[in-house]
Parts: structure tokens; C-alpha cells; sequence
């Protein structure tokens, strides 16, 4: 069977009792980057066969691992940091799964999406989360205006040598709205920025940001 195990956003004693036992009791593991995930489960004294499972090479590592837990073996994916599918690796693995009857199931466990969400003090439901914002500028731009029109709270992953790029499209879009900006969620500099579009984007253009960060964007009163 395949087992899709989170792991931690940061914090390594955030792990699941329920996922170190998944992770002794497999016979492979495949994960993100093999580097990795070998010092998280350095740190947890687990010694199993590796093998990546990326973007890049999931269309065709997938049937390989597809095949392997058809003959028995039991197979859990990890990503670097989270639950897998979100934004990260496995969504093809699993649909395969489904569709062809291996048996597989999810384990619960860290996510920063959740976790950025309460974090926020922003209303929790409903919700919409959309990945990474997109590259180019433009549709970046399209991507925030949405948001900003949207009734639910909208949350976005963005790499920290964009968000000033970004944080100044949404003050081009609505200066005043109210941001949150979370930052390395559950590790030892852990920050959230809450402020206007425009104070978070004179913040950040002099502050420079470092981390995994997630934007978070409240709905807008009508």
C-alpha cells in the first residue's frame, strides 16, 4: 500500500507518533529530496531504501512506485515539509492509486496552510488556498486582484525574494487592505506581519525577507 506521511513545517517535534511508525514500518520511502529527508530521519534513527519523488520526475517514478505496492510493498511518500499533494509532490502518485485500486491512505499531520490560517486571526471559513502566486508580474497581478474581490480568506505561498514584488502590486491594487504576512511557521524566528498593503510593502522593501512565507488576504467588506 502507499501511505502519504506529513512531516514537519519546521519544528521537528511536530512529527506524529503515528507517522514515525509509518516510516519504521516501510519498506521504501519517497520523498522530495533525498538529502533532505535523510536528516529528518537521521534525527528519528530510521534507516529505509530512498527514492525521489518530485515534480520533475513524478510522471514516471509514479507507475514504478505503482507497480512495487501492487507486489506488496508498503511505500510511504513524504515532502519536504508538510502534508504531501499540497503544493508539493504525490497528487499524480495518489490519482493513480486511486484509479488503478492500490490500496493507500493519508495520514493527518503539519500543514502550513492550517496553521497560517488561526495563525492569522483571520476568519477561518470559508477559506481558498492557491499555491504559489505565479512568476510573472501580470499574472501575479490577476491572481491578487481575485483575492482581493474574493468573500473568503485567501492564502498564497511566495518566496521571499518576490514578496516585495508582490506586497507592492497590492498596494498599486488597495493599499489600505489588511495583510498577513506569516513567516517560518513553527521555527525559531517564527514572525507574523499584520499591517495595510502599503505598511507591509515599506516594511518589507527595507526589511529584506528570508524563509518560507505565507500571505494570507481576509475578506474585503463590501
Amino acid at each position: 500500500m502507499l501511505t502519504f506521511v506529513p512531516t514537519p513545517i519546521g519544528h521537528l517535534g511536530d512529527i506524529t507518533l503515528r507517522a514515525i511508525e509509518t516510516l519504521r514500518e516501510a519498506d521504501l520511502i519517497a520523498c522530495e529530496d533525498t538529502r533532505h529527508s535523510r536528516k529528518l530521519l537521521s534525527h528519528l534513527e530510521i534507516s529505509k531504501p530512498l527514492t525521489s519523488l518530485h515534480d520533475h520526475n513524478e510522471a514516471t517514478r509514479g507507475p514504478e512506485l505503482i507497480k512495487r505496492a501492487l507486489a506488496g510493498e508498503h511505500i510511504a511518500i513524504i515532502s519536504d515539509a508538510g502534508t504531501p499533494c499540497l503544493s508539493d509532490p504525490g497528487h499524480r502518485l495518489l490519482k493513480s492509486a486511486r484509479d488503478q485500486g492500490v490500496e493507500f491512505t493519508v495520514l493527518p499531520g503539519p500543514s502550513a496552510i492550517t496553521t497560517a490560517l488561526v495563525a492569522s486571526g483571520f476568519p477561518p471559513h470559508p477559506f481558498s488556498f492557491h499555491g504559489f502566486l505565479h512568476v510573472k508580474k501580470g499574472k501575479r497581478g490577476k491572481q491578487l486582484q481575485a483575492a482581493l474581490d474574493s468573500s473568503e480568506t485567501t492564502l498564497f505561498f511566495e518566496s521571499p525574494h518576490r514578496l516585495p514584488s508582490t506586497l507592492d502590486i497590492l498596494t498599486q491594487l488597495s493599499p489600505n487592505t489588511q495583510l498577513c504576512v506569516a513567516r517560518e511557521l513553527t521555527k525559531k524566528f517564527e514572525t507574523l506581519h499584520h499591517g495595510t498593503s502599503s505598511e507591509l510593502n515599506t516594511h518589507f522593501q527595507t526589511h529584506k525577507p528570508k524563509g518560507e512565507i505565507v500571505l494570507l488576504i481576509p475578506p474585503q467588506s463590501k
